[in-house]
């Protein structure tokens, strides 16, 4: 008997992620019905609400607000802010399939990327000392990336589908690269700075070498090495350089459409979803100042630990990105999850860093970067573990149950 037609009406969601994997480009009323959806509409009508209650509550929240007030205040912020970064995510995801790998990845953790840079941003020009907040922030990205998310993806997927094959080229670079980043903006201050902090001359090369190694990684990911971060099986089309082309298992054997023929055919869908992003992430930014301020009140209040700040900024961050990465390792997509996790957090070191020693330099603030010796041998062992699975070349449940492991470690570091 012969298979049946594949190409049944959608009954779901325009934001599904099989709607951007449609070829057909979409103009006029069904642009419309698959990029402004009420899911869409909806998270960023709450962001600019959310922004407008803020602005008439202002003069009230002048104020020290009574502990069960700035409880619901900050409650409310946090809810806001993550189902508005669901929206910036839930565009950026539909790019991403739209796109393909590792293009539209790329879009999806620049995106989380440069929210995570806005809170972090707004923490340390608002009122207190925020010596560490980069510092806190990015570790507690790195630990719930590389070991919390990842580690759910690959029980997940190993349980679903037995063992998983990343492309270990690509793999294999994202770890050489946290590596280095990590290692210079953390282990680099205790033996170089003071205090924990780079010299002015040391932060102005810190940043420029972080930017410039990732920008050529940027145009290498997104070139001649493209097909080291699809899964195995796929390689761009287009030519690549013919003295780096792969030549190990997990080299390709079929096309996908060159990036400029997508965006030719897409491009109304393409520009209408990237500026609902750009839309939806406003409020976002609007928002984390205020944000801010009641977290450091709060936080001051309960004598919490400065680092739980950071894990709570990471974790409104990531969270979304998340989801989306158990997805796709329910799919059997491991490389798409390594690169959200790994890309992600490549992304983290090469923006985040270089900017908040820029804004320490211009503002005169300190930013101490240089981490205790617990989480610089937890960072090491996750980092080491990394690599030496991705050596095996192959994923399991049981390297995802190391990885949470590790994330319970770090969480009981946190309160010593």
């Amino acid at each position: 008997m012969p298979p049946l037609p594949s190409s049944t009406p959608s009954t779901g969601s325009a934001d599904s992620a099989q709607q951007p994997e449609d070829s057909r480009a979409l103009t006029g009323r069904s642009l419309r019905r698959a990029v402004l959806t009420r899911s869409a509409l909806g998270r960023l009508a709450l962001g600019w609400l959310g922004v407008g209650a803020l602005a008439v509550a202002a003069p009230w929240l002048a104020g020290p607000l009574p502990g069960i007030a700035l409880v619901l205040v900050l409650a409310a912020i946090v809810a806001v802010i993550v189902i508005a970064a669901g929206g910036v995510v839930q565009q950026a995801e539909a790019l991403a399939h739209r796109l393909g790998d590792p293009y539209g990845t790329l879009v999806l953790t620049l995106s989380i990327v440069v929210i995570e840079v806005v809170l972090i941003a707004a923490v340390m020009l608002g009122p207190g000392d925020h010596l560490t907040i980069a510092r806190d922030s990015v570790m507690a990205v790195s630990m719930i990336i590389l070991n919390l998310a990842l580690g759910i993806c690959l029980v997940a997927g190993g349980l679903r589908h037995g063992l998983l094959r990343p492309n270990r080229s690509g793999t294999a670079m994202y770890l050489v690269l946290l590596t280095v980043l990590g290692g210079l903006a953390f282990a680099l201050p205790h033996l170089i700075g003071t205090d924990g902090s780079f010299a002015p001359v040391q932060a102005v090369v810190i940043a420029a070498v972080t930017v410039l190694v990732y920008g050529v990684f940027l145009w290498r990911q997104t070139g001649a090495r493209a097909a080291d971060f699809q899964e195995v099986g796929l390689r761009p089309a287009g030519p690549t350089d013919t003295d780096e082309s792969t030549t190990t298992d997990d080299s390709t054997v079929s096309d996908t459409a060159p990036i400029s023929a997508t965006f030719r055919v897409h491009r109304a869908e393409l520009l209408a979803r990237a500026a609902l992003l750009i839309i939806t992430v406003l409020p976002i930014v609007l928002l984390s100042h205020d944000m801010a301020d009641l977290l450091d009140d709060g936080l001051a209040r309960l004598g919490a630990p400065a680092a739980l700040g950071g894990v709570l900024i990471a974790m409104i961050v990531f969270t979304p990105e998340s989801i989306t990465a158990v997805r796709a390792a329910l799919g059997g997509e491991i490389q798409r999850v390594v690169n959200l996790c790994h890309g992600a957090l490549v992304s983290t070191f090469g923006l985040t860093i270089p900017t908040v020693l820029v804004i320490g330099q211009l503002t005169g603030q300190q930013v101490v970067l240089a981490e205790s010796p617990v989480n610089l041998v937890l960072l090491a062992v996750t980092l080491g573990a990394s690599a030496l699975f991705t050596a095996i070349g192959r994923s399991t449940a049981l390297q995802g149950v190391v990885h949470l492991a590790l994330f319970a470690v770090y969480a009981v570091a946190l309160f010593l």
